[in-house]
């Protein structure tokens, strides 16, 4: 755990255009096969009507696709069974079948298996893929990535971006830095000068990912908050004063590492609260995180949009009713569908000989996929994305 106290992006619909100034030609329905990785496999049901026998990745056989055959592409995320990730799949398959690409699914066991994402990279290279669609683990996967790039494959980061940007060829994403800070901005408004008591709930304390230090330091900068390094969600300081909307005190409870789950989210909000008891304002990095504590803050007897604000960023469909039914105040929502889908349909454009996808991001970094902050409580200090009522984002959710 980190302990503070001892040490230390406007959604407007992405054109098909903004990928490839091409039309593609449907093909027949593709085949989808399961690479899991090593041990214990994230098993998904195949895109194609015949399904594709299960297989160890070490298994697999290393093969050149044909020659003429389909443009194959592997999808790998950091898990199966996050809601976020599995919509992820799913949009990735649907247009890998409206199209006729040959998309291999797989991922790592869990959050931080980075080992199962490199094995997974490596047969994909084996088999001569045309490219990759990667939400990337950590940094500890860029020698990977640069070696599926060195023969020939391109890759695309899913929501995730790398550590440099230029470890892949682009990524597709939320500006998850603007998620972030559109949630803060909330919470400022929402305080209206009241004292901050906050709880910061991320995935990791022992290895630095983009999406963790962008959302949550997104979110204190939304507030109002020095945020001195952006990649390091220690630097700001533990107490001071935040000036978004009326601005005023803060102090910074726990930073605490949850994997990014609904256990991790109770535990890590348990621990905050025996730091401090009075916390009024919860950052969570997710949904399933945000339940988590939700649950944590019930046991302890507050009344969630009382006592204490909860925010968060995904806007699966679990998570904005959850806005709906006021277990969270604010989400910001992105749209993994689209990442996916413009993915596979970027690969195979650049396979058949059309025009790489262009960075269309505010910072010229990557392909900005949109976001959404979802509120039944709209605040005029948010700035940093549209803002639409639970019932609008439960219209347009994933999961």
């Amino acid at each position: 755990m980190i302990n503070r106290l001892t040490r230390g992006r406007t959604f407007t619909a992405v054109a098909v255009a903004g990928v490839a100034a091409v039309t593609l030609a449907a093909c027949s329905s593709s085949s989808t096969e399961e690479a899991p990785a090593e041990e214990a496999p994230a098993a998904e049901a195949p895109a194609a009507e015949a399904p594709a026998e299960e297989a160890p990745a070490e298994e697999a056989p290393a093969e050149e696709a044909p020659a003429g055959g389909a443009v194959a592409v592997s999808l790998i995320t950091k898990d199966s069974t996050n809601p976020f990730f599995v919509a992820m799949q799913e949009g990735a398959k649907a247009k890998a079948a409206e199209i006729g690409v040959d998309l291999t699914v797989g991922s790592g066991k869990e959050e931080g298996d980075d080992a199962g994402q490199i094995e997974l990279i490596e047969n994909a290279i084996a088999q001569g893929q045309a490219g990759i669609l990667i939400t990337p683990m950590s940094v500890n996967v860029n020698d990977a990535i640069k070696k599926a790039r060195d023969a020939g494959l391109y890759v695309i980061a899913l929501d995730t971006p790398t550590d440099p940007p230029d470890v892949v060829d682009i990524t597709f994403a939320t500006d998850n830095c603007l998620a972030g800070e559109a949630i803060g901005q909330w919470a400022a408004g929402k305080l209206n000068g009241e004292k901050a008591v906050i709880a910061e709930l991320v995935i990791f304390n022992d290895r630095v990912v983009s999406v963790d230090y962008c959302r949550a330091n997104g979110f204190l900068k939304g507030m109002g908050i020095e945020v001195p390094t952006l990649e390091d969600m220690t630097s700001p300081a533990p107490t001071g004063s935040y000036t978004t909307g009326a601005g005023g005190e803060y102090e910074i409870v726990c930073l605490e590492a949850t994997g990014a789950n609904e256990a991790g989210g109770k535990t890590g909000m348990e621990t905050c609260l025996s730091k401090n008891p009075d916390i009024n304002v919860v950052y969570t990095i997710n949904e399933p995180t945000a339940f988590g504590a939700a649950e944590a803050l019930k046991a302890a007897g507050k009344t969630i949009g009382q006592d204490v604000i909860v925010v968060s960023v995904d806007g699966g469909l679990a998570g904005v009713e959850a806005v709906k039914a006021g277990t969270i105040q604010a989400t910001s929502q992105q749209y993994p569908l689209r990442m996916a889908s413009l993915g596979v349909e970027a690969i195979k454009t650049i396979a058949d000989g059309g025009a790489a996808p262009e960075n269309t991001s505010a910072n010229g970094q990557f392909f900005d996929t949109g976001v959404t902050l979802c509120t039944d409580d709209p605040m005029d200090t948010v700035t940093a994305a549209p803002q639409e009522s639970a019932q609008y984002c439960i219209d347009n959710a994933w999961g």
